[in-house]
């Protein structure tokens, strides 16, 4: 669990049943192309409390001009393969052809979803995740105009407080994340707070 932080397993299959059973146990799949999957559960654990969301003056200019479109589940796969894209100053992607194989199956049973961002009929940005209870598990975003993903997250932290869920999963700690509000719990107080959200029932009109 140390070295490196958070590893736990390899190997397994990603069929909807192993994927849910993981996530109920903080556990997220994440591995590199010719890897075996790899299963993770770091210390400390990068969370976003949806109310602590932070919103930066010109993201703010930004959704009252709202020059763009929300819509959830239209693009599923699209968003997928859009965050799997390559990126500047990356060397491939962990979002593999199984990866999206078995996220769009989740999605296929409501557990799974999108959060997409349109400007002239163009997806532009967006991120996906799944849903547990009152639990949302963040799994990648992307952006292809200014803070089109950002205007995503900002959408989904609002509903979610609106369904009172307690965290969004975010894995790793990036600065990207921590800008936006994010923070590390350890990784005790994350399950527990984990097993308390899970349980309530799963919101159906996502």
């Amino acid at each position: 669990l140390e070295k490196p932080n958070g590893l736990l397993a390899a190997g397994g299959g990603l069929s909807p049943e192993r994927l849910l059973d993981a996530y109920r146990h903080g556990i997220f799949p994440w591995f590199g192309e010719g890897d075996p999957i790899l299963w993770w559960s770091p210390d400390p654990r990068m969370v976003l409390i949806p109310a602590e969301f932070r919103c930066s003056h010109s993201l703010r200019k930004t959704l009252r001009r709202g020059a763009y479109q929300l819509r959830t589940d239209t693009a599923f796969e699209q968003v997928m393969r859009a965050c799997a894209a390559p990126r500047d100053g990356q060397n491939g992607t962990w979002i593999q052809e199984e990866m999206v194989h078995a996220y769009c199956a989740l999605h296929g049973l409501g557990y799974a979803h999108s959060v997409e961002t349109w400007m002239g009929g163009e997806l532009v940005g967006g991120l996906y995740g799944v849903s547990l209870g009152r639990m949302f598990y963040g799994e990648s975003m992307f952006s292809r105009r200014t803070d089109a993903s950002k205007i995503a997250l900002a959408h989904l932290c609002a509903q979610l407080q609106r369904w009172g869920f307690g965290m969004i999963d975010c894995q790793m700690n990036t600065a990207h994340l921590a800008s936006l509000g994010a923070r590390e719990i350890p990784r005790k107080e994350f399950l527990s707070r984990l097993q308390e959200l899970i349980n309530y029932p799963p919101v159906t009109d996502f």
